[in-house]
């Protein structure tokens, strides 16, 4: 598990989300596994890791461009307000 969220940490595909999904899913519902049948638990599993891993992968990419497009906007204005006030001063 610390070789997917290592790989996680730099860039989150679909399916290393669907993986570290479903080991979660697995141990936070173990003590249910004896009511159902394996291959039907396993299955639902699956399924229900494959949903939550489309919807994972977009968010973590949402966040990153909110991280960093902010950053750069900021920069940018800041230099063109710097120009702007050296030009008013070089005028007058």
């Amino acid at each position: 598990m610390t070789e997917i969220t290592a790989k996680a940490s730099s860039k989150l595909s679909k399916k290393e989300a669907k993986k570290i999904a479903y080991e979660k899913l697995s141990t936070a519902l173990a003590e249910y596994k004896n009511g159902v049948k394996g291959k039907k638990f396993t299955s639902h599993l699956k399924k229900a890791s494959k949903l939550f891993a489309a919807d994972i992968a977009k968010a973590v990419a949402r966040q990153k461009q909110k991280i960093q497009k902010p950053a750069k906007i900021k920069a940018v204005k800041n230099n063109l307000s710097d120009q702007q006030e050296k030009i008013s001063e070089a005028i007058v």
